[in-house]
């Protein structure tokens, strides 16, 4: 595959821009592997964190299939769910993060509901595990992304319904990257910020715990409208850059 060396701001969107230019004009087949997270990070000479971010916005698109254990392959342009915007469209476009956010909080609070009704010891014990290790390492950037979806995805699997499941897995991987674009301008850099984050995530924890719904939900709400009002501001101040 072609390369071309990137030094600029935003390197991640460059190089999946680069990336889902060969897809579209045929020159990466559906059905072809790329190269393994390592060597495409010594191609482009990128950190492995840049590199998948950069994965990570080509599966939210829709224009390739991360199977574990695999690599990364190339879907097919006629598959659905393939986004035929520019990526950038994710976050410049204020309606497409609405209608995202809006998304997420009617899904997650439901699940929220759910899962104190539904869940067992072994998924509360999950959910604190989860908390005990985004306490313990708090204002690490890249273990913050990774644990704040993991708590929601167990949150998820605590409904013990496949449908709810499903759906937000579905929209998990633009999800993490509002989390992530949210957590890099904002909220790692701000510890008070992520101090209340990790609090609003233990109140959702124990309200399941307690079995409470209505609890639960409210302290979900809660806390996605935060996460909501963070995004916003990071997105005005982008646009005024």
């Amino acid at each position: 595959m072609e390369v071309t060396r990137i030094a600029s701001r935003k390197i991640y969107e460059q190089i999946a821009e680069q990336i889902k230019e060969q897809i579209v004009s045929g020159k990466l087949p559906p059905g072809h592997k790329l190269p393994s997270t390592r060597e495409l990070t010594e191609r482009y000479a990128v950190g492995r964190s840049t590199m998948r971010e950069a994965l990570s916005m080509l599966k939210a698109m829709g224009l390739i299939e991360i199977r574990q254990g695999e690599g990364c392959f190339v879907r097919s342009m006629q598959e659905p769910g393939i986004e035929p915007f520019r990526f950038e469209h994710l976050f410049t476009s204020m309606e497409a993060v609405v209608e995202l956010l809006e998304a997420r909080i009617s899904l997650e609070v439901a699940n929220a509901g759910l899962a104190a009704v539904k869940r067992s010891d072994d998924d509360l014990a999950a959910l604190n595990a989860i908390l005990a290790e985004m306490d313990s390492e708090r204002g690490m950037e890249a273990v913050g992304e990774k644990q704040d979806m993991r708590f929601h995805l167990t949150l998820a699997h605590a409904t013990h319904n496949s449908i709810m499941i499903r759906l937000l897995e579905t929209i998990a991987a633009q999800v993490e990257l509002t989390i992530r674009e949210t957590r890099r301008v904002r909220l790692s850099a701000d510890h008070k910020i992520a101090g209340q984050l990790w609090r609003e995530h233990k109140a959702i924890a124990a309200a399941v715990a307690a079995r409470d719904p209505e609890r639960a939900q409210a302290a979900m709400r809660r806390h996605l409208l935060h996460v909501e009002g963070e995004l916003m501001k990071t997105i005005r101040l982008q646009a005024k850059e």
